[in-house]
């Protein structure tokens, strides 16, 4: 397949008043975008631990295997269905399909707040998940065909800078209402923002696709699976599938692995010291002052609102699937980094490549398939670039729930401690079938108690304790080296298709 940036194809320029170079209702679309996602990411920066972890006093208490399937069918429902809902956007218009979605989120989160039981919050997921899935391709859509080939780097640079201001605002708000307040109404709050865009999409301009209009629903969707079988794109798609199987798992499984082994007691007194910055932004925990995952991790959205336009200005002249090779490099190094260790200003170190790949692999996969795009099927292209985070997120969400729950999971690390070093598992190791959910029945401690008990068997405090474990069971080695080398395979792989791409370039010149 054809770089980009060397691509025949154009997109007409746009007449009209214009801002910085774009016509207004490309503002107007990164604005209903950002909405949009402060939503999600005020969820999605910590929901697993309202999910899963065993210390949350008001939380679900599901087992990382469990919040493996939530993340894996979430994946595949807002990632995998604008394969199709992207041809219905183009179809049937992307303004009725954004007020769709936006209708599906609203009922999603207000679920989510109240439904508890397994079950019932994974149909409250499916539905905002299916929400995300009309939103995505009709909004991006949507913003394609306000960008010509000469404006498309930067005008998907500055959207995703948009975007990453709701991003970045999103886990400082997350903190302060689930600290403060309840963890309903943080999804209470979030249907709230969502229900913003009405108000933008009555003042939003449809704009036209150039799609025929004449298919009915199957037709659209027979049209929309026959495009994808195009053997160079069926080989991206591929490739990216597997460096997002990984790059998630910062988002994912992260927030866990940071509130049982990152210890950011130093960076919590410097925010103490300081005087100036939020409380909320420390929290006592048996191993004293802690940064809460999401602060942590907001380190991210932080990094991408401040460089993203100066990255995408610098690199806008580099060939797109270049860029993606140096991005996934070093976000690949930043996993490592952050992976590996258990020191919280080592981990905002990992942040920080983690980030700055990001901001090269991001834009640049939107703005290659935006540009390849045939006229009237903008939309369709853009539901194809969620494939790859779709089939990441199916199989890396359940890789990581089994990884996680096996030889990361504090709480049951606790457990397998007290079966296997005190005298709580004499006579019961021989019969434990290596099973974490045997643990339980084999000492009768549950994971929410088992890391107090380990503490009052071994006479150690938090922090104590949580460095025994960390050094018996090396849960970082256990769990990051194999998603990191799923990364470093992807890399590997789009250096061989980038080679490929430049030769059948050439052949078409």
């Amino acid at each position: 397949m054809s770089d980009a940036n060397e691509t025949t194809v154009t997109i007409p320029e746009k007449e009209g008043f214009h801002l910085f170079g774009f016509p207004v209702g490309y503002w107007m679309l990164n604005f209903i975008e950002m909405w949009e996602r402060m939503a999600y990411f005020l969820i999605r920066s910590v929901v697993a631990i309202y999910i899963m972890q065993a210390d949350e006093v008001h939380g679900l208490h599901f087992t990382a295997m469990q919040k493996g399937i939530i993340y894996a069918w979430w994946g595949v429902f807002q990632s995998i269905l604008p394969m199709v809902t992207g041809g219905y956007a183009d179809r049937y218009g992307y303004k009725k399909t954004l007020a769709f979605s936006v209708t599906l989120n609203i009922t999603g989160y207000i679920m989510m707040a109240y439904m508890t039981s397994f079950w019932g919050f994974f149909i409250a997921v499916m539905t905002l998940a299916t929400g995300t899935a009309f939103f995505k391709p009709a909004l991006q859509g949507s913003l394609a065909q306000n960008l010509t080939k000469k404006n498309s780097s930067l005008g998907w640079g500055i959207f995703y800078w948009i975007v990453n201001v709701g991003a970045a605002i999103a886990p400082l708000l997350a903190a302060f209402i689930r600290h403060e307040y309840s963890w309903r109404l943080l999804f209470l709050v979030a249907a709230g923002i969502t229900a913003l865009n009405y108000l933008m999409l009555f003042t939003f301009k449809d704009f036209e696709s150039g799609a025929d209009k004449t298919r009915n629903p199957m037709q659209v969707f027979v049209y929309t699976m026959k495009n994808i079988a195009e053997p160079r794109l069926i080989a991206w798609l591929l490739i990216m599938s597997c460096f997002w199987l990984m790059m998630y798992q910062l988002w994912d499984l992260h927030p866990n692995f940071i509130t049982d082994w990152i210890d950011s007691s130093a960076l919590a007194m410097g925010i103490q010291n300081g005087g100036w910055l939020p409380k909320n932004w420390v929290v006592m925990t048996d191993r004293g002052p802690q940064v809460p995952q999401e602060i942590l991790l907001n380190l991210n959205a932080a990094l991408i609102v401040l460089l993203m336009i100066p990255v995408s200005w610098t690199v806008r002249k580099i060939r797109t699937l270049s860029a993606m090779v140096i991005g996934m490099s070093v976000a690949t190094a930043g996993i490592l980094i952050a992976g590996l260790t258990n020191v919280g200003g080592m981990f905002l170190f990992g942040v920080l490549f983690f980030s700055l790949g990001e901001m090269l692999t991001g834009p640049k996969k939107n703005e290659y398939l935006g540009l390849i795009a045939p006229p009237g099927k903008k939309g369709m292209y853009l539901g194809y670039v969620n494939i790859p985070v779709g089939i990441g997120l199916f199989i890396g969400s359940q890789l990581a729930g089994w990884l996680y729950g096996t030889w990361g999971d504090k709480a049951v690390l606790a457990q397998k401690y007290l079966l296997q070093h005190t005298a709580l598992g004499e006579g019961k190791l021989a019969l434990w079938n290596g099973s974490p959910g045997q643990l339980e029945t084999l000492l009768g401690i549950p994971r929410t108690e088992a890391f107090e008990m380990l503490k009052g068997v071994t006479e150690l405090n938090g922090t104590e304790a949580t460095q025994l474990l960390w050094n018996t069971y090396s849960p970082h080695t256990h769990v990051w080296l194999p998603i990191a080398a799923i990364g470093f395979t992807a890399i590997v792989a789009l250096v061989i298709f980038n080679q490929m791409a430049k030769k059948w370039s050439d052949m078409n010149a």
